[in-house]
């Protein structure tokens, strides 16, 4: 048992993500003070010291005490790239900064790497947002199953809950494009997720994209997705309808190519459903295709990613996202083994810096990174691309530095205030059944902490 005293400390929690990262819940106690318990074991670190100093002691400690060297070092956060942004901002040098990731934060020489690499990238492709400009969010909370390892607000509802819900959604779109025209704001880029977008008929999916093209002006934008994701849910029907309304990328996300384990994680698609898939999005002709794997799945071995992301690069997809399965906690993979996530660590991370060494010989280069936790192995997210195919969207909503309306149920808008490079949050409810029930508050709640603010957002962007 692992046992330390963080002294004078009003919040232990960044400290205890921390010393998860090398242990499991019931391996560690953490104390606030030496008197909670017998001095006998426990080591101290005293807060009054740094919090960055008090983790990087911590983080040294826990290695010889575990044999452990995590390659992200201290930084527990999910944005590193924004935090290497605002380092270059600083200092200028990429060379400076990434010495400065070492050193200060104790990252590997691996992953410094990858965020000055992903940094740069973005910096040529996308750019800084331009004033005036936000990207919209639209999310349809609707999945055909549910997978093992999800917690997401994702929902199984047959046609009539999934009609109220649109009934719903289309008032707030509607009172959204309104407010959007009085304010002054245009659209850079319009995403829309779940969920499985796809899960709607192609009714539902026609009337969706009609709303958005009747109530915002898409004509500039520089980036319009669909999150297909099952390739199950997807028909040339659909497809078609995405093309005309002017749809540039979609998602097909298989998350794994071998069949068996499909039926493991509860996915209810086939690998030739994604051969499909992937033939009618050539016909129909997208700009761009995504397709989304996951590292570390139940059963799966390091040869059995590397053929996954093999077979979808030879499909075409010429954006691919590297996800690390994340064990959440109200997941059926959570309940029936709560510690999963440390004993899949080594497979993982050889899934992930072989991935990225095969993706870098086919052209393919990082252009978005987030991380989660729960994580095997403390890992990362990361979305790759061939042609300069990025995804702005993913982008936008990671580096922080612009404004995102979110529509429908468990969205979170973000207001972005230049000036102050701060953000203040506008959520909806996450229950689609309470958001079908209290749609006008959520429209309100977009007026008085998102809308209200449009005049003040320009001022600043002077």
């Amino acid at each position: 048992m692992y046992r330390c005293v963080i002294k004078s400390a009003d919040n232990i929690n960044q400290y205890e993500e921390l010393i998860k990262v090398f242990l499991p819940p019931g391996e560690y106690e953490i104390c606030r003070e030496e008197t909670e318990a017998s001095s006998q074991g426990l080591k101290t670190f005293d807060v009054s010291l740094g919090r960055e100093e008090v983790k990087r002691r911590l983080y040294r400690d826990l290695e010889e005490y575990t044999g452990k060297s995590p390659k992200w070092g201290i930084l527990t956060g999910i944005r590193p790239v924004k935090l290497a942004g605002e380092m270059r901002r600083r200092l200028g040098s990429p060379e400076e900064v990434k010495r400065l990731l070492a050193r200060e934060y104790l990252l590997s020489e691996e992953k410094a790497g990858l965020v000055l690499d992903t940094l740069l990238y973005q910096e040529k492709t996308a750019g800084r947002p331009e004033k005036g400009k936000i990207s919209l969010y639209v999310g349809i909370p609707f999945c055909p199953t549910r997978c093992l390892y999800c917690s997401f607000a994702s929902n199984q509802a047959d046609k009539e809950e999934m009609d109220r819900y649109m009934k719903a959604l289309e008032g707030e779109i509607d009172a959204a494009a309104e407010e959007t025209k009085k304010s002054g704001f245009s659209l850079e880029s319009l995403y829309i997720g779940g969920g499985t977008p796809t899960a709607l008929d192609e009714k539902g999916l026609e009337g969706l994209l009609r709303r958005l093209e009747e109530g915002f002006d898409i004509s500039g934008l520089r980036e319009f997705t669909v999150e297909a994701g099952r390739p199950d849910t997807i028909t040339e029907g659909k497809l078609s309808l995405m093309k005309e309304a002017g749809v540039d990328r979609i998602s097909i996300n298989p998350q794994t190519m071998n069949e068996e384990t499909l039926k493991i994680i509860g996915r209810s698609h086939s690998v030739s459903d994604t051969y499909r898939a992937f033939d009618m999005a050539q016909k129909t002709g997208f700009r761009s295709v995504n397709s989304d794997l996951i590292a570390g799945l139940p059963g799966e071995s390091t040869e059995d990613f590397f053929h996954s992301l093999d077979l979808v690069t030879e499909l075409g997809a010429d954006n691919i996202t590297l996800h690390t399965l994340a064990v959440k906690r109200a997941s059926r993979l959570k309940e029936a083994d709560e510690r999963y996530n440390y004993r899949n660590e080594a497979a993982v991370d050889q899934m992930l810096s072989g991935g990225r060494e095969r993706l870098a010989l086919k052209g393919y280069r990082p252009y978005y990174l987030y991380r989660q936790k729960h994580t095997s192995g403390n890992t990362e997210n990361t979305g790759f691309c061939r042609d300069d195919k990025i995804s702005l969207y993913n982008i936008r909503i990671m580096e922080e530095a612009q404004s995102i309306l979110a529509l429908g149920a468990g969205a979170i808008s973000k207001v972005y205030f230049p000036a102050e490079n701060r953000l203040e949050r506008v959520a909806n409810v996450t229950n689609y059944q309470i958001y079908i029930e209290r749609t006008d508050e959520m429209i309100q709640r977009k007026k008085r902490g998102f809308f209200a603010f449009a005049e003040e957002i320009r001022k600043q962007e002077v």
